[in-house]
């Protein structure tokens, strides 16, 4: 066992391993390994386990050829598709990170090989191979050689998208195979090109994560669709479990949406994580929140997605799930039986470990309708606190940006609180303690701070109006009334009582709200809203409407509405599984300016992502609302939550 010794790659010397002929297990878990030195030999090790490293590869695995049980869990740069490599790999692994992947790697070392070397071989022959004259040079081979190599990775296709990184690596191992037996020979190959088919291949009878699935039997919603219509997608998508033979055209009809901007999203997953007591039949469990996890060392991380975090966490029903978004695996779960979890927060914390050194984690707050704040060390699969923190349901959580360890909670008890979580010690003893309690008139249903002023200005949109608290905590008074309320525009004058469950800042001046006025959702500026000179407490000011959206006509509450502001786009769902989404880039200077008039007309959406057709055991889901819907900063993902227990993930080509 050479666990938790801050070991780096530098420090598994080849010279001293190579030596250890016998050795049968060997323990690196807890360290700081970003790859496996080539040469390490251990010609009879059986168990291995690397977990909480930074590995970045697992192809170096391959020296171990005994291997028969593998963990290397929590070593974030490793996806599905490393999966699938050392199953590939090493021919007798039995156990995955504690799964028995007996038969799907069987699959994948025989199946899928066959598979691959039979459409290689189709693209030689269809392509390639009347390219090369009876007698060719050397460097006529290398030419073509190159020429195929790149082409047959980029146009040979199989399996889900999630796993292409995977069979690209295949591909191109089994196209240097096929060259290397094919040239210098006779090029008269037996082999029947395959019939050119776009079909998802009949063999995907496991679902793509069988072997990584969540503990919780995540729902593969993939295994399910029988016929996916994706309107806003170039390439429809087609992820049924088909018989052999069940093949199926791929026409694309266009859509009045698409003509307008085509932003090129396309569905990834569909998961069903949030189950009841992990039902596979659970459609009522409404999802609620969900929030990217931040980035805390974008360094060591080549991949360009990565930049802005591809990892979220969602909560609704009993549970809060942690997803990696460009495979679809539920990395983590964490469950409290008699909880519903309504909404979820992230901070960094800067935490001093054992040996006195401070490192920086992420820290989630999770919590809902018993009104207590869940405090969870992720990377360390442990919740180490919770704070009691109202008597009655909590509706939302929100960190301040600029004190990590501050956090707002607005509750059903028609408060908002601001706690200052304390930092946890290396045994997590951590003290909480309430600085403010704001008093809201009505429930409290979204929050947002004032970018340019976050330590002073808090806006809440309730069920009863949009309202501004002066959250300044050097001002004496822990408990406070409200600074001022916002009245909209109705249909003859300027009204107060609304409620408002859309709330958030497009930039640092324009707020998006959402109120119950039928079809609407209001841009307007902060600045020219809010006159900080007012005198007194609770006095009622005009909103500067900078620009209506035009948004669904249904009078449905509680469809919340997201923002993306370094792309400068709002969401919002629908209540038929719609997304609309809004790029207000054009918008934005004219609005900004000095003179910033209000834009006349509604903003119509730049595009309209439309709920593929989705069948659930063959059947179509319930009616479907959209209860939020989250991008991540990037703008890469787009995690949609719906009211039937499933999350989409959409991914912008």
């Amino acid at each position: 066992s050479l666990s938790k010794l801050q070991l780096k790659t530098g420090d598994l010397d080849p010279r001293l391993f190579s030596r250890l002929r016998h050795l049968q297990k060997l323990d690196l878990s807890d360290n700081l390994l970003d790859k496996f030195p080539n040469s390490l030999t251990l010609p009879d090790l059986r168990v291995l386990n690397c977990s909480n490293n930074k590995l970045e590869d697992v192809t170096a695995l391959k020296q171990f050829p005994l291997l028969e049980e593998l963990t290397y869990e929590n070593n974030v740069y490793l996806t599905l598709n490393d999966d699938y490599k050392v199953m590939f790999l090493l021919q007798n692994l039995r156990l995955l990170n504690g799964k028995d992947i007996t038969k799907l790697a069987k699959h994948v070392r025989h199946v899928n090989t066959r598979k691959l070397t039979s459409k290689v071989t189709a693209h030689w022959e269809k392509f390639f191979r009347d390219q090369l004259p009876e007698k060719y040079t050397a460097e006529q081979v290398k030419s073509i050689k190159k020429k195929f190599l790149k082409s047959v990775q980029t146009n040979v296709v199989y399996g889900p998208s999630s796993l292409s990184e995977f069979t690209r690596w295949r591909v191109k191992m089994i196209a240097e195979e096929f060259l290397a037996n094919s040239l210098g020979l006779e090029l008269n190959s037996d082999t029947e090109p395959e019939e050119k088919t776009d079909e998802n291949e009949e063999e995907s009878t496991e679902s793509p994560r069988e072997a990584a699935e969540d503990v919780a039997q995540v729902g593969d919603f993939s295994s399910y669709i029988s016929n996916v219509t994706v309107t806003p997608s170039k390439r429809k998508r087609n992820h049924s479990k088909s018989s052999p033979g069940n093949k199926r055209s791929k026409t694309q009809t266009k859509t009045k949406e698409e003509t307008e901007e085509d932003v090129s999203a396309e569905p990834l997953h569909f998961l069903q994580c949030h189950s009841k007591g992990n039902s596979r039949e659970d459609f009522k469990t409404q999802l609620w929140s969900c929030v990217f996890e931040p980035v805390l060392d974008s360094g060591a991380r080549k991949d360009p997605i990565v930049n802005s975090s591809r990892t979220v966490a969602t909560c609704g029903g009993e549970s809060v799930c942690l997803i990696d978004c460009e495979t679809g695996t539920v990395l983590k779960k964490y469950k409290v039986a008699t909880e519903e979890f309504f909404s979820v927060a992230w901070t960094t914390l800067t935490m001093v470990t054992s040996d006195s050194r401070k490192k920086a984690h992420n820290i989630l707050a999770a919590a809902g309708r018993r009104g207590i704040v869940k405090l969870i060390h992720v990377a360390a699969d442990f919740c180490y606190g919770e704070i009691k923190a109202h008597k009655k349901p909590i509706a939302t959580v929100c960190f301040s940006p600029t004190q990590e360890t501050h956090l707002f909670t607005a509750s059903y008890d028609k408060r908002i609180a601001l706690w200052d979580i304390g930092i946890p010690d290396c045994d997590y003893n951590f003290k909480a303690s309430q600085l403010l309690v704001l008093e809201t008139a009505s429930i409290p249903l979204r929050i947002a701070l004032v970018p340019t002023c976050p330590e002073q200005y808090l806006l809440a949109g309730c069920e009863g109006g949009c309202f501004v608290w002066n959250i300044k905590l050097d001002k004496g008074q822990k408990s406070r009334p409200f600074e001022a309320i916002f009245q909209f525009p109705d249909e003859e004058s300027m009204t107060t009582a609304h409620r408002v469950d859309g709330l958030a800042f497009l930039n640092d001046d324009v707020i998006v709200s959402k109120s119950s006025k039928p079809g609407c959702i209001y841009l307007w500026s902060w600045s020219r809203s809010f006159d900080a000179k007012g005198k007194g407490c609770q006095q009622t000011m005009s909103a500067v409407i900078l620009a209506e959206l035009e948004w669904s006509t249904t009078d449905m509450s509680y469809l919340t509405l997201s923002t993306c502001p370094a792309k400068e786009y709002v969401f919002c769902g629908d209540e038929k599984g719609s997304v609309w989404m809004y790029n207000l880039s054009s918008y934005t200077t004219a609005w900004s300016s000095a003179k910033g008039k209000r834009s006349e007309r509604r903003i119509s959406p730049t595009q309209i992502l439309k709920w593929p057709e989705l069948r659930v055991n063959g059947e179509q889901p319930p009616e479907i609302l959209v209860n939020n819907v989250v991008a991540d900063p990037a703008f890469t993902y787009l995690v949609v939550l719906t009211s039937v227990n499933i999350t989409a993930i959409w991914k912008k080509s």
